[in-house]
């Protein structure tokens, strides 16, 4: 079963890589936005998880240039995934809000229509 896994799992890097859409072209004031967005934003992950590739996809289409963090492998990055969502489940988004207190949000789709909507405004200005 483990050899499986880690054949399917290279296969979703393969593909990841293949299919990476291309970022919007963006002015400089659009990507010092976006670099002040990604500061506020962590994506813990699992590399070959093909929800985590969907919101890696997402966040390159969108411009974004999201942190990651690989709760897999890095147990840093799995403690304060534990202790700070509540569980060790991947994608899961780190958002550091303004007054300084962090939401964990979980499911990719949610993950991306969030993405989507601190985006949109930066790249039609």
């Amino acid at each position: 079963m483990g050899v499986i896994r880690w054949i399917l799992g290279k296969i979703i890097l393969v593909v990841e890589s293949l299919t990476q859409p291309k970022s919007p072209q963006l002015n400089a004031a659009q990507k010092q936005a976006m670099d002040t967005l990604a500061q506020q934003v962590t994506l813990y992950q699992f590399a070959a998880c093909p929800f985590c590739v969907k919101v890696r996809q997402a966040s390159r289409k969108f411009g974004l240039p999201l942190q990651t963090k690989d709760a897999k492998r890095n147990m840093d990055a799995r403690k304060e995934l534990e202790q700070g969502g509540g569980r060790i489940k991947v994608p899961c988004l780190r958002i550091q809000e303004a007054n300084g207190e962090a939401r964990w949000m979980y499911e990719s789709d949610d993950i991306i229509a969030y993405l989507n909507k601190q985006t949109t405004p930066i790249i039609e200005k």
